[in-house]
């Protein structure tokens, strides 16, 4: 009887090595899978991140300069745009750069590029525009 009790356990293992094996096989699966896309995930939001703070930088950068240009100049033409260019360097200075989780991180963005645009069109030259959304396109290429 054990005999006959044994055989139809080693039966039954035949049979359910299947189900077994493809039971073991997805929880390997699952958990190579998961590791990979939290890699993967890491990776893309570190180079998401340094293109924002690319981009951010540039913008810094611009407002700086044109700031510096503009002091020698102080009539009411130029007072509008280093206004202008002021507020884009607080709009800067107070984005949440080591915080991912905030809220309004691309509401905020898009409101500095808004504003980059901005003081682009009051220089004063047509062609600005276009040249500072190029820029912004080239730095967003990197």
């Amino acid at each position: 009887m054990e005999a006959a009790a044994a055989g139809c356990d080693m039966f039954e293992e035949i049979v359910m090595a299947e189900e077994r094996f493809h039971g073991e096989g997805y929880q390997e699966g699952y958990a190579d899978g998961s590791h990979v896309g939290v890699v993967e995930g890491r990776r893309y939001g570190s180079l998401l991140g340094a293109k924002i703070g690319s981009e951010i930088g540039f913008y810094l950068g611009f407002a700086l300069t044109w700031q510096c240009l503009f002091q020698k100049c102080t009539d009411e033409k130029n007072n509008k745009k280093i206004r202008a260019l002021d507020y884009l360097i607080r709009m800067i200075q107070k984005f949440p750069y080591e915080d991912p989780t905030y809220d309004k991180l691309q509401e905020d963005l898009e409101k500095i590029r808004g504003k980059f645009k901005q003081c682009c069109t009051q220089k004063g030259h047509a062609d600005d525009i276009k040249e500072c959304h190029f820029l912004e396109l080239k730095v967003w290429a990197r």
